[in-house]
């Protein structure tokens, strides 16, 4: 009998299971005539190619884990290229699984720490006219050296380490920005074009050093007033609890869940009476952030109830059942005392969405949808409803892949799941509408003014800027090019016997 151990990290778009794989096969069973062992008898000469035991161990874990395995496609043979042979497998339905060459820097990349200047950003083509390409900033991180360079939001960037981007060399010149390096930036300046703004260069180019950064998820919060309306405003950019705080054997609580329940308790001690939930470039994270932030959300919940539920293939969803109990995948709401949802006047969550607004950002949105109205102003989300599991070969010290495959499917309290295609907002915007980008917090901002605007029935301020959408082609969005962009990464530890 093999005992496989799952470590107490779950991570998926869904949630995902963080696997330590030990061997593979049923060690009850054994080879009456053993081959010879090269490493003990010299007169054996091993070609075997490495590949082989790779591959096993992928097949192995397809075999058990994937949420298709039962319509798999017929295997390559052995000593094929362990990236060849694992995508062979994948059905036509799945576009997410994935192979990593390095497992570790799977990991690192999923908690959300990096080698960075700190900037997240969109790239256009630059006009139908020009081959040229540019880059507008969308958010730069707190702490980083590019907030501490001066870089802003809706900056452009013309050039990186002095070369001008097109759109034959952009993939290249954008790989300079790993290292220290320079951006040329034309910024918005209001005085000029007679008072109506326009862009103009900067005098100099901006120095971005890059650090091993770690982002703090919770980018920034506000309270309105308008009229007799509390609107409290959050932007989240991923979920993550962060750094422990007083963990014990089984849960897990970060800085910034903490930073999370105190902002709550924060807008339930102002009288918040509305909520707009800023998930724009939220990609994903921890399922036990999303549990916790659901929690603070969710009206009239107790901690009794099913915030989501995981299914698997047939014979991981009849092990779980059989051996925890049927109630055991089932993932329910904490008692938070800061919740405002018994106090939002609406009964109702806003949530600006976009197609960056995928896996735990959506299972928000599906497993708050139950117990309260969640409208969403924006476009159409991202559209993953199934989860992934990390595994590592801790075995075998020459395999340094990390897979990324599908094993599961999340449903809400009502076992609904459809959204594969994504939720389709009910206001649509686009933050780019306005012809360029206000700050984060601004009432005038496009999306949280269109969210105010259903909140109140008014337009939120007096814009400044004339409406005149910019028409370009979008080339790459640096948010979705994150391996944690479509992952949940959860808390519960497990253990398979096999």
């Amino acid at each position: 009998m093999k005992i496989l151990k799952l470590n107490s990290w779950l991570l998926g778009s869904v949630f995902l299971l963080c696997f330590s794989l030990s061997s593979c096969g049923n060690s009850e069973m054994s080879d009456p005539s053993p081959t010879p062992d090269p490493d003990t008898d010299p007169d054996i000469e091993d070609n075997t190619s490495p590949n082989i035991a790779i591959n096993n161990w992928i097949q192995e874990i397809m075999d058990d884990y994937y949420y298709w395995n039962s319509t798999m496609n017929t295997p390559l043979a052995t000593d094929a290229d362990p990236e060849d042979y694992f995508e062979n497998l994948l059905v036509d339905q799945d576009h997410f699984s994935i192979i990593y060459p390095n497992y570790l820097d799977l990991i690192n990349s999923l908690e959300g720490v990096s080698k960075e200047a700190g900037y997240e950003y969109i790239l256009f083509r630059a006009s139908q006219t020009n081959q040229n390409v540019i880059a507008i900033i969308l958010y730069v991180k707190k702490g980083s050296p590019a907030e501490a360079a001066g870089l802003m939001r809706d900056d452009i960037v013309t050039e990186i380490n002095g070369t001008t981007m097109t759109l034959s060399n952009y993939q290249s010149v954008l790989s300079g920005i790993d290292e220290d390096h320079t951006l040329t930036v034309a910024r918005f300046d209001q005085s000029l074009n007679n008072g109506e703004g326009s862009y103009a260069f900067l005098n100099d180019p901006l120095s971005m050093s890059t650090v091993v950064f770690s982002e703090n998820p919770v980018f920034m919060d506000s309270v309105y007033t308008i009229g007799s309306n509390k609107i409290g405003y959050l932007v989240y950019n991923f979920f993550s609890p962060g750094v422990e705080v007083n963990p014990n054997d089984n849960v897990t609580y970060g800085v910034y869940d903490q930073e999370l329940d105190e902002i709550f308790a924060d807008f339930k001690s102002k009288g918040v009476n509305e909520l707009i939930l800023d998930l724009r470039y939220n990609g994903g994270g921890y399922v036990t952030s999303a549990v916790n932030l659901a929690s603070l959300i969710g009206s009239g919940i107790s901690a009794g109830d099913v915030f989501y539920k995981t299914k698997y293939n047939s014979g991981l969803q009849a092990y779980f059942t059989q051996t925890y109990g049927a109630d055991y995948l089932n993932n329910k709401f904490l008692d938070k005392a800061a919740n405002i949802g018994g106090q939002l006047s609406s009964g109702t969550v806003h949530i600006i969405a976009t197609g960056g607004t995928a896996s735990a950002s959506e299972l928000i949105i599906n497993g708050l949808s139950p117990y309260m109205t969640v409208k969403l102003i924006g476009e159409t989300t991202y559209g993953k409803n199934v989860g992934s599991a990390v595994f590592e070969d801790d075995e075998n010290e020459d395999n340094h892949y990390g897979l990324l495959p599908i094993i599961s499917q999340s449903f809400n309290s009502l076992d609904q799941s459809e959204y594969s295609n994504g939720f389709d907002p009910d206001v649509e915007s686009n933050e780019f509408d306005d012809g360029r980008l206000l700050p984060l917090g601004d009432i005038n901002e496009t999306m949280l003014s269109a969210a105010i605007s259903q909140i109140t029935g008014e337009a939120a301020g007096s814009r400044t800027i004339k409406k005149n959408r910019i028409d370009r082609i979008e080339l790459e969005n640096s948010v979705r090019n994150t391996e944690r962009f479509g992952i949940m990464i959860g808390q519960k530890p497990l253990k398979i016997i096999k």
